[in-house]
Formats: structure tokens, C-alpha cells, sequence
């Protein structure tokens, strides 16, 4: 006080004693921000007290803004005493208040003692209300000749160090809060953005290499991805197919990957680019990549190679000639799913062309057995990716069971190839598994023509001994020889039948009789699994070998098959009905009990019979299958030729026989049926039944 005393001699001095209250109103912040031109950053950045440093010079008016009142220099210490009693009781109200921000606009409205100074005594004065204010410091200000006076929570913080700590503290968790809440709406409108932009394009990752189809031509690379500037394949919108090409001889990977990428992208879409890449020589290039130590470089480039060979004969004959085969081989001991999915798509789509299929053979078919279906076999359970490998390298090894005799005994001999087939269908609970369709259809094309194909010693055990080697008189004891034929043979199938079935073995074995049939009582299963389980038992019941014979006797008599095949001709599907009566027909020829099999077949087929030849449905073939199949009944059997024509068979039969088009099949159903009705002829007690049939009586004329 007594400093301001001094700076401020020219004011008139007031008389402490004489202090009166004062009412005044506060006036809003705002409004004393913009009439002095305070600094709210001189604030935020004052170290010592939060006290408001003016931008602007206030108006003189010999008012020092370091105190609240002016005091004599005459003025005794009881006085100020007065003065300091009075402001402690406005202090001790004012502390009630401090937890108000300093920003506060709406105060309370407190009272404040003004002196008014006279020469020798001292009068009371009282201000008009409202004409003292008080600045953010605390301090007063002059505005427009009135003073006013406001008051802040804080105001008195130049008191003691301690008041100011507090209010710095105040002041700096204001600040924070401040900018947190700034930044709290900048990230929320940032992560906003973001998570728009990626909705309209996500994040690129490597493509699936999933098939579209069983032997399909994998997925676009650019499917679903967005090319971004961190991305490998930023850039592939520019290229052409030359550059492309041109990059997979570079020796930096990124290259390498992006012309792979842009090849199979091409190809996905294009045959030309097929054919642009091929003349370019791509294809040589493609396979030096597949060497690469890059795991990316080998995903993409195999998946280039997927697309380029789809559908295109050129470029999979290129493919092999480059020595792709053996390369794509050695990939396959990868770890990667993905990778040895794609190689495996690979060679299934290579091994559709007929004349690549026994280079295959040569080349991958041990290294498909011995890395991938063994392995697989011998899992207790496959995840989907390792499905569709096993779906991909058994379907490679369907196409190359149809080749040829040389390719069949190669897949025989190979270790490991039957038996994790028999492995994979005993294991498997999925009836419609493709799988187990593809497993299903190679170990019938291995059947096909068995025992003409079987090694000359196997073929001797499995026929037996021979009628002039067989054990006649000798060592007899007494007037009974030791062994009859027949003993010695059911000797030699008894044998057979005991001995534990390996690899090749599966395929003769009666065990795998059994197998087939819980194929064919699974209702669930699909039409080309049943298909390729009946495909097999009829190659392993044709023909007039014994073993033959001894496979059908298990199939009738100890598997009891037969109400489970006649269910299944009610149905129109030409792809069973095919392999289905040409069953029936080894079993009716293999039969041990005709009379039997015939009261339970000759019905059945009867009513599947068209009226005559002209019929589309069944097939010329499912006829002379069904025509042999009763023929081979009446030929040995009475009552099958009283069925056929108790059933109303013979007017089919001459339908048939008579009434045909001039096709091959035609002709050959026709012969069929002329061949039952002249078999239906020898049993002379069935003439009668028989006119009563037909007018006139020569229609069994062959």
C-alpha cells in the first residue's frame, strides 16, 4: 500500500477509518477482455502468479493497478489496521468461492469499502454502483472514467508462495483439460475418416489361392484389395505384359512380384494375355521363380502359373517342356498350405491333358504319395486347407489312373498310394466329401481290368492250383484221399481271406467288399462316390476267372448285398444305372443260386425294360447289361424264364427284339433280347404260357 502510495502522489489520499461498504455488480469476462485487450496466453504463461499483463497501456489516471486503494502518507498504523481488519473479513468470504473457475462469468455480488479523502478530516464517500472493477488479476482497471470492481476466486493469490503454487496448478490441469478435449475431437473426426476410407477400400493383403472349381483357376490377385503406396503390387495398373515378363528375370524380388502378380491378373481374365505371356516366353521364366528362397515370390508365381495353364493345352505342354513338373515336385515339401494348395491345383489341371499323363506319372506321382497323401492319410483330422490339398493330389491321381496299363501298375506298385486311399475311406464321416469321391473313383480305375493286368505270380495264387496239378489218390488213408478239388480250394481262398491286405492287395481283397458297401448303405453319399464304389465291385466281379467267382459269392452270400443294389435301381441316373446292372449281370452269371437271385432280380429288371427299342431312357447299354443279366438267369434256371414271362417280360423283349433305330446301340439291344427270348424257348413247358403272350407263335425266331 505504501508503495502505491508513492507512485501514486498525485491521487488524493484516503482516510482508512473511514471505509463504508459499497455495493457493485461484477460485469462479464468477456467484455473485459476486449475493452482492455488483455492476453489470455500472458496467463496460461506467467510463471510466478496468474496475474493478466495487459497488451494495451490503460488511460492515465494516476491510479497505480498494484492496489486496491489509494492510503495518506499521514496515515496511522491503526488506521490501516482498520483497513487490514476489513479486508480480512472479505478475504474470509471470498474463500467460500474458490473452487469457481477464473473464467467465471456469473460472481456474487460482494461489498466493498470506498474512502473518499478530504484535507484535514476524513468523509465518507460512496461511489455510484459499478464504478469499480477489478482486472482477471485481481487489480483494478479504469473504463470510460467508472470503476469496477469484480472479483475472482483467486484473487488474492500474491498473499503467499503457497496460494500461488495452487493456482499455477489450477491454471496448468485448466490447460490440459483443454487440449485434451481438443484432441479427443481432432482423433475422433481422424479415426472418423479413417475408418470411411477404409470401408471404400480395405487393406491389401495376399490373395487366396482358393479353386474356383475342382480343377479351377484360382482367384484374381486383385479380388478384394486395394493397392496402397506401401503396398508390393503398387504400381500394377501401369504395367504391360512385356514389362511384366520382363520383371520376372530381375534379381529384386519386389519386381519379381509384381510381374508375377500382374500375369495372373491378366490371365484371370484374358485368354489372349494366355497366349501373350506364352509368346513372350513367360513360362521359361515363371519356372525359374519357382527355385526362388522368397515365400512370396513362389506364391505368386505359381499363382500366375495356375491362371496361365487353365484351359490353354499350349501353355500346359509349355509348362512341362520347361521343366515345370519337377520343379512345382520340390515345392511341395513347403510348409505353406496356401503354397502347396496352389501346386496341387497345379498338377491336377496338368494332368487333364491325355498326353501329359505319363510324364506326370514319372515325375510327381512318388512325390505326390510319399509328401502329401501319406502324410494327410495319417492325420486324424484334416482343417480345410489340408482338404483341399487331399482333394487337388487325389484328383490329380484320378486322371492319371485313366490313362493307360503301364500308368495303372505304376499307381499299383507305388508305396503307400492304395493303402492310405482304404485309409482315408474306412476314416472319413463326410458321405459327400469330394475327397472321398476322388479316393473313391481311383481305386475303381485301378480295378479296372485287374486281373489281366496283375502280375503273373499273384494271378497264379489268386486262380489256384490247376485241374491236372491238382492232389489226386496219393498219400490216401485207407479208401479216402486226403483232400478233395473242392477241399483244396476253399483251402486256397481261406488263405487268401487270412492273409492282412498291403497296398496292392486292397484292391482283390474281400475285405474291400466291405468297404464298398458302407459306401453304398450311406444315403447321404453323392452320386458319383455310389457311381465309383459299384464301378469297382463290377471290375472286380468281371469276367470268368475264379477269383471272380469268389468275389461275387462274397458280395451275395456274405455281405448280403443284393437287397441293397436292387434299391438302388430306382433311379433314372444314367452314371449309376450303368455300373449298376453291369453288376448285377456278373453276379447273375457268378451265382451259386440262381433260382434264388432270380426271385428277387427278374422283377425288378423287368419293370425297368423299355416297350421297345425307340425309348431314350434307359440307355442301349443299361438294356444289354439287363438282358444279360436275365439271360445268364434263364440259361441255368426255370423259374427265372417263368418270372419273365409271368411279370410280362416277353412282350418287352420282342419290343425290343423288333422295333429299333439303325444305331449301334440299337443293334445291340436288339441281339440282347432276341439271345433271352431264344434261351426262354428251350424249357418246352413254358410253350403254352408263352403262346398265350404272343401272336403270332414265331417271334422267338433268332
Amino acid at each position: 500500500m505504501r508503495l502505491a502510495e508513492r507512485k501514486s502522489s498525485s491521487l488524493p489520499r484516503l482516510d482508512d477509518s473511514l471505509v463504508g461498504p459499497a455495493d457493485y455488480s461484477f460485469p462479464d469476462t468477456r467484455v473485459l477482455g476486449h475493452s482492455l485487450g488483455f492476453s489470455s496466453r500472458s496467463m496460461i504463461h506467467t510463471p510466478s502468479r496468474p496475474i493478466a499483463v495487459s497488451t494495451a497501456p490503460l488511460p492515465s489516471s494516476g491510479f497505480s493497478s498494484r492496489s486496491a486503494v489509494e492510503t495518506s502518507s499521514r496515515a496511522r498504523l491503526k488506521q490501516s489496521s482498520v483497513v487490514q481488519s476489513s479486508f480480512h473479513s472479505a478475504q474470509v468470504h471470498s474463500r467460500s468461492k474458490r473452487s469457481k473457475s477464473l473464467c467465471q462469468a456469473d460472481q456474487e455480488l460482494l461489498p466493498v469499502p470506498v474512502p473518499a479523502p478530504t484535507e484535514k478530516a476524513f468523509y465518507p464517500l460512496t461511489l455510484p454502483p459499478g464504478t469499480l472493477r477489478h482486472s482477471l488479476s485481481g487489480t483494478l482497471a479504469q473504463d470510460r472514467g467508472y470503476w469496477q470492481e469484480e472479483e475472482l476466486p483467486c484473487q488474492h493469490t500474491y498473499k503467499g508462495p503457497s496460494h500461488r503454487t495452487i493456482s499455477r496448478i489450477t491454471n496448468r490441469q485448466q490447460q490440459q483439460q483443454h487440449y485434451q478435449q481438443q484432441g479427443s475431437a481432432f482423433w475422433q473426426q481422424h479415426v472418423s475418416r479413417s475408418s470411411q476410407a477404409q470401408y471404400q477400400a480395405p487393406l491389401h493383403r495376399a490373395a487366396s489361392l482358393h479353386s474356383v472349381r475342382s480343377v479351377g483357376k484360382g482367384v484374381d490377385v486383385m479380388d478384394g484389395a486395394s493397392i496402397h503406396s506401401n503396398d508390393p503390387l503398387d504400381g500394377i495398373q501401369s504395367l504391360d505384359m512385356a514389362t511384366a515378363v520382363r520383371y520376372l528375370s530381375e534379381s529384386d524380388a519386389a519386381l519379381q512380384i509384381l510381374g508375377a502378380a500382374y500375369i495372373q491378373h491378366q490371365c484371370y481374365h484374358s485368354n489372349q494375355a494366355k497366349k501373350q505371356v506364352c509368346d513372350l516366353h513367360g513360362i521359361p521364366a515363371l519356372v525359374q521363380l519357382f527355385s526362388s528362397d522368397n515365400r512370396a515370390v513362389l506364391r505368386y508365381a505359381t499363382g500366375a502359373t495356375r491362371n496361365l495353364i487353365y484351359e490353354n493345352s499350349n501353355n500346359k505342354a509349355a509348362l512341362v517342356d520347361a521343366g515345370g513338373v519337377a520343379r512345382l515336385v520340390s515345392i511341395l515339401s513347403e510348409a505353406d498350405e496356401e503354397l502347396r494348395k496352389t501346386v496341387t491345383g497345379v498338377l491336377w489341371n496338368l494332368s487333364s491333358r491325355d498326353n501329359l499323363k505319363e510324364k506326370l506319372s514319372r515325375e510327381a506321382l512318388s512325390e505326390l504319395t510319399e509328401k502329401v497323401l501319406v502324410p494327410l492319410c495319417n492325420s486324424t483330422a484334416l482343417n480345410a486347407s489340408e482338404r483341399e490339398i487331399f482333394y487337388n493330389t487325389t484328383g490329380c491321381l484320378r486322371n492319371l489312373s485313366s490313362v493307360n496299363e503301364r500308368t495303372r501298375q505304376k499307381m499299383r506298385d507305388t508305396q503307400g498310394l492304395v493303402d492310405s486311399l482304404v485309409s482315408y475311406i474306412e476314416q472319413e464321416e463326410t458321405p459327400d466329401d469330394k475327397g472321398l469321391e476322388n479316393s473313391l473313383c481311383v481305386m475303381r480305375n485301378l480295378s479296372y481290368q485287374l486281373y489281366s493286368e496283375l502280375p503273373p505270380s499273384v494271378r497264379l495264387r489268386l486262380e489256384g492250383p490247376r485241374r491236372a496239378t491238382s492232389i489226386k489218390d496219393s498219400e490216401a488213408i485207407g479208401c479216402f484221399t486226403l483232400y478233395s478239388r473242392k477241399d483244396t480250394e476253399n483251402l486256397s481262398i481261406l488263405s487268401e481271406v487270412s492273409r492282412q491286405p498291403k497296398g496292392a492287395d486292397w484292391l482283390w481283397h474281400p475285405k474291400v467288399v466291405a468297404l464298398y458297401k458302407l459306401v453304398l448303405q450311406s444315403s447321404d453319399s453323392n452320386s458319383t462316390g455310389r457311381e465309383a464304389a459299384i464301378g469297382a465291385l463290377q471290375n472286380i466281379t468281371a469276367g470268368e476267372t475264379r477269383w471272380a467267382s469268389v468275389l461275387s459269392g462274397v458280395v451275395l452270400e456274405q455281405e448280403r448285398m443284393l437287397p441293397i443294389l436292387l434299391d438302388l435301381l430306382d433311379t433314372n441316373s444314367e452314371m449309376e444305372l450303368r455300373p449298376l446292372t453291369g453288376l448285377l449281370r456278373n453276379l447273375a452269371r457268378h451265382s451259386s443260386n440262381k433260382d434264388h437271385m432270380a426271385t428277387n432280380v427278374v422283377k425288378v429288371l423287368v419293370s425297368k425294360l423299355p416297350s421297345d427299342g425307340h425309348q431314350k431312357t434307359p440307355s442301349c447299354e443299361v438294356v444289354v447289361n439287363m438282358c444279360g443279366a436275365l439271360n445268364n438267369l434263364v440259361s441255368s434256371s426255370s423259374l427265372a424264364a417263368r418270372d419273365i414271362s409271368y411279370f410280362n417280360g416277353i412282350p418287352k423283349l420282342v419290343g425290343i427284339k423288333t422295333s429299333h433305330d439303325n444305331s449301334s446301340g440299337g443293334y445291340k439291344a436288339a441281339r440282347a433280347a432276341s439271345t433271352v427270348l431264344g434261351n426262354m424257348f428251350q424249357y418246352n413247358k413254358l410253350h403254352k404260357d408263352y403262346k398265350l403272350l404272343l401272336s403270332p407263335p414265331d417271334g422267338f425266331v433268332i
